[in-house]
């Protein structure tokens, strides 16, 4: 797979998390560009309709990412029903928000269980195709992996971890023919950002950002530059561009947040969230 015009055409895509948001919006780019998709997810009526509007080839299955047996099935369905994947996008994720003392012990490792963890096991069980097709595997960072930020301790903990894990994959599978890419993406218009700007905590955080780190960006927008970087096979990608450059701040960081936390946060008192929006309450109920 090079770069270059219609470079996905007859390929085999992956995405898990891709019931809404991000996820639909990259089945339907992959799907536009001429890849036949393979969805998975908890919503099986919503990944349904997603796959209904595609116009290639494309399968849906209702497969929790943290489940090996279950991913490993979703897996053989894959190769047998579309052939072996030469793209995989790991994209579910969750989260919550809230002080940390006063978060529930399951929401919180429930975070990391599908951030993290569903990211390995999504990894572990498509390597063994990718391997054969010298494909690509896409891991959904966040600017939570570069800085982190108070009272989202189980998404940032989990969103640092997948960066480091995808690093630490392209290294191993380098000289074996598989792409390892790493997507840092801002806050985008889906169902869970929505529903985060109903809660205090997440307003408000959001609201004492600067203005280009409060932005939101249009899922479709943001899954066209992902999608663009598959074809490229890059090993970073950044939505928006100027995300690059917090990398080069990256160490002065945590004394700025800690220095934002001591002016800000102690003038309000927070309630945990619990899992943010449809996807993480269909991560709650899977639990």
């Amino acid at each position: 797979m090079a770069a270059g015009q219609h470079v996905l055409r007859g390929r085999t895509a992956v995405v898990t998390g891709a019931a809404r948001g991000v996820g639909a919006a990259l089945a339907r780019e992959l799907a536009n560009r001429g890849a036949r998709v393979a969805l998975l997810g908890l919503e099986e009526e919503a990944l349904a309709g997603v796959a209904a509007t595609l116009p290639t080839e494309t399968l849906y299955r209702h497969v929790d990412v943290t489940d090996d047996t279950a991913m490993a099935e979703a897996a053989e369905e894959v190769r047998r029903r579309l052939g072996d994947a030469s793209v995989v996008v790991a994209n579910a994720g969750v989260a919550e928000g809230g002080p940390f003392l006063d978060s529930d012990p399951a929401t919180w490792r429930r975070v990391i269980e599908v951030n993290l963890v569903g990211s390995a096991v999504t990894a572990r069980t498509f390597l063994p195709q990718l391997l054969g097709t010298r494909g690509y595997y896409l891991q959904i960072a966040s600017l939570a992996s570069i800085g982190a930020a108070p009272m989202m301790s189980a998404y940032c903990a989990s969103k640092a971890g997948v960066e480091s894990f995808a690093q630490s994959l392209r290294a191993e599978l380098d000289t074996r023919g598989v792409g390892v890419g790493a997507a840092y993406i801002n806050w985008t218009d889906t169902d869970l950002i929505r529903d985060a700007d109903q809660h205090a905590v997440l307003r408000e955080l959001r609201a004492h950002m600067p203005p280009p780190a409060r932005k939101i960006y249009p899922a479709r927008q943001v899954a066209a530059t992902l999608v663009t970087a598959v074809e490229r096979r890059a090993p970073t990608v950044y939505v928006p561009r100027w995300l690059r450059g917090v990398q080069v701040v990256r160490a002065a960081l945590p004394a700025l947040v800690v220095r934002y936390a001591r002016q800000e946060l102690t003038r309000s008192e927070f309630a945990p969230t619990g899992l943010l929006g449809a996807g993480g309450r269909a991560a709650q109920e899977q639990h």
